[in-house]
């Protein structure tokens, strides 16, 4: 890969991704190279089913496009679980994506930490914390030291998942790195995120507590999403511009500060085409 820099690309693949007669994950490079984009989050939510194999020939076919992977691990993760059984397994999850992660030549694992169910918010983050130092010795003792662990910011209030929460993480481990889900933070904040100035917060937040590299190359998750009383209820489009946040004032600010985190787009089916309109106001943006 060429030296860092800032780059756009989707959640999975977009309705477009069939609709243009694709059918196999070795043709996402040749895709979402066509589609304008450089990053591709393969979705491994619901089980790692990846062959290592074929992640190899994806990364074969990705590399010359300069089309950088990373992987999503499974929902169930859960590093809060009151079960010490659920948090170990948790460990083991974090491996099997490791594992296909560099296979497909990339280094971002994004996880969700689990949720707070019948204990406080202090005690879920102390679990949370102590399964995020074994997972780190576990990744180091099976080869994977070169991998970023990324906790993601979370929808749901009963989530751990705050943007404090997520960096106490990151400060388990120079390499942990976060990963700012935006439409998240905005559905757990009953739509917090309403001004640029609101967006300079978070981003000043994460620079204040992390103190280095990662507050400039964080991973980032972008969609509208719809929320309720207890936060996120679903993602939408660009288009259904009736739920925020909006991304103008954040491609704005990452042009100004010269930030370069990977932006990846997690619209319901559109994910491509709304990261395409990412890139388009981010350029635009350094233009001016």
């Amino acid at each position: 890969m060429s030296d860092w820099k800032i780059r756009f690309g989707t959640a999975g693949t977009s309705d477009s991704f069939a609709a243009q007669g694709y059918k196999s994950s070795l043709d996402v490079p040749e895709y979402t190279a066509k589609m304008g984009l450089n990053a591709f989050e393969y979705q491994c939510g619901r089980g790692v089913r990846l062959g290592l194999d074929k992640a190899a020939k994806m990364a074969a076919l990705a590399g010359p496009k300069d089309i950088l992977f990373s992987v999503h691990a499974p929902y169930y993760i859960s590093m809060s679980s009151l079960e010490e059984e659920k948090r170990l397994n948790s460990i083991q999850y974090l491996l099997q994506s490791a594992a296909v992660c560099k296979a497909l030549g990339g280094r971002r694992i994004i996880f969700h930490s689990g949720s707070c169910g019948k204990q406080s918010r202090e005690a879920a983050l102390e679990k949370a914390l102590d399964t995020m130092r074994r997972a780190v010795e576990a990744l180091d003792e099976a080869d994977f030291a070169d991998m970023t662990l990324c906790p993601e910011t979370m929808g749901k209030i009963g989530q751990l998942g705050t943007l404090d929460e997520v960096l106490a993480l990151c400060s388990v481990d120079k390499r942990i790195t976060p990963c700012i889900d935006f439409g998240h933070l905005n559905a757990r904040t009953l739509g917090g995120i309403r001004s640029k100035e609101d967006y300079a917060a978070i981003l000043d937040r994460m620079a204040e507590k992390l103190g280095d590299q990662r507050a400039e190359r964080f991973h980032v998750h972008f969609s509208r999403i719809e929320y309720s009383a207890g936060g996120e209820k679903r993602h939408w489009t660009f288009a259904e511009t009736q739920f925020g946040p909006e991304p103008q004032p954040l491609m704005e600010l990452l042009a100004e500060r010269k930030l370069q985190p990977v932006i990846i787009c997690e619209s319901a089916g559109t994910q491509a085409e709304d990261a395409g309109a990412m890139q388009q106001m981010y350029h635009a943006a350094c233009k001016t």
